[in-house]
């Protein structure tokens, strides 16, 4: 994704990566999902917003930045999904994130799974973590790519999948594992499929 209009600063581990680091420091608009804007605000920068219903944002921050803060109490999604509902509502479509793994496990395969989720309300959105980037797919998609780098494909919806420039044959995956562990053989890749998959570009 060349160009973004925001950044979601989820409250995973905070990047250590020089890519979701400068995709941070370069924003044009940054949204911290509640606890996340903590850290951020401790390393010197201000959200343009923070979303979530404050449960984990510090006393201090809660009082001296109300101003940010969009209270969101519903339970029935997360802080991350909140943050990328007041984009949408905002006219912000493509939409990085960045701090979405680490800390808890089954928050992790939450956000990434969520991304899906996302693709289909209309967001052009991609999760970058500080190994690489997760990008929600569907249908025939043509990735940019270096010779070598490693790729893994998640099926969820997608059926008569098959690929170009990939080092190994891909097929109607039915477990996760099954599409991990590829590799690119060209500069670029293509997906061919029918339905909805989740690609993984190693950096």
């Amino acid at each position: 994704m060349k160009e973004i209009d925001a950044v979601v600063l989820a409250n995973g581990d905070y990047p250590s990566s020089p890519i979701p680091l400068q995709l941070l420091k370069e924003a044009p608009y940054v949204v911290c999902c509640d606890g996340g804007a903590n850290e951020y605000i401790a390393r010197g920068y201000l959200p343009d917003a923070i979303i979530g219903d404050g449960d984990s944002l510090s006393e201090a921050n809660r009082l001296l930045y109300a101003s940010l803060l969009h209270r969101n109490p519903d339970q029935e999604t997360n802080d991350q999904t909140k943050a990328v509902q007041f984009l949408l509502a905002n006219g912000k479509r493509r939409i990085a994130i960045v701090g979405a793994t680490g800390k808890r496990e089954d928050h992790t395969i939450g956000n990434i799974s969520l991304l899906m989720e996302y693709q289909r309300m209309g967001a052009i959105v991609r999760s970058y973590t500080d190994y690489g980037v997760f990008i929600p797919s569907k249908g025939t998609c043509m990735f940019d790519c270096k010779r070598g780098q490693q790729v893994s494909i998640f099926n969820f919806t997608a059926k008569n999948l098959h690929a170009k420039g990939l080092a190994y044959p891909i097929y109607d995956f039915t477990t996760w594992w099954q599409g991990t562990l590829n590799r690119c053989t060209d500069s670029s890749f293509t997906i061919e499929a029918e339905g909805e998959y989740l690609v993984f570009v190693n950096y």
